[in-house]
């Protein structure tokens, strides 16, 4: 299914990378320093966002006909709100915004934020802006950011946006030679 070339591996190796040694995950885990994957419900629960000390969200199913916030959800808190409307089908592009959330994640980290990146489940949409955001700041293969993500929680990108990755995978792999 994938046309990328080397280093991306096949769909059937990252699908057997997102499946493998998969454990019970809770409604929220820290994936990365100060980077948290987490489900409708956690983006809600604004107690335990405060506890968690999160600065930052990003809603990875904004908007009326999905799960919405918006940054008037957080008008009570210090929360800075990022939001990308994006339905969780193999056919919605989510690559667009993979810079702009990217760009964000990493501002929020860089002032020394904690970021909550959430969709309904917290397995496919913003599993695959965290894979983004690891590939294109952080320098990561995708296989890598793969490997990272899944020590700490299950995710499992539809088909469409691991190819949307594989493709970002090798158009940052072709940048580095």
């Amino acid at each position: 299914m994938f046309s990328c070339p080397f280093p991306t591996p096949p769909t059937c190796g990252l699908l057997g990378l997102l499946l493998k040694n998969r454990r019970p995950t809770g409604a929220v885990n820290e994936v990365w320093p100060d980077l948290f994957i987490g489900n409708a419900a956690t983006a809600r629960n604004k107690t335990l966002l405060q506890n968690l000390g999160i600065t930052h969200v990003v809603n990875a199913a904004d908007g009326p006909q999905h799960i919405d916030t918006g940054p008037r959800f957080y008008t009570d808190t210090f929360i800075q709100y990022h939001g990308v409307e994006a339905a969780d089908c193999r056919d919605f592009d989510l690559s667009p915004f993979f810079s702009e959330t990217a760009d964000f994640i990493h501002g929020a980290l860089s002032q020394k934020g904690k970021v909550l990146v959430h969709c309904a489940r917290g397995i496919s949409r913003s599993g695959t802006l965290v894979l983004a955001f690891l590939m294109i700041k952080e320098g990561l293969t995708l296989e890598e950011a793969v490997e990272l993500v899944c020590r700490s929680r299950n995710i499992l990108p539809n088909t469409g946006f691991l190819n949307q990755l594989c493709q970002l995978d090798s158009a940052l792999h072709r940048r580095k030679m």
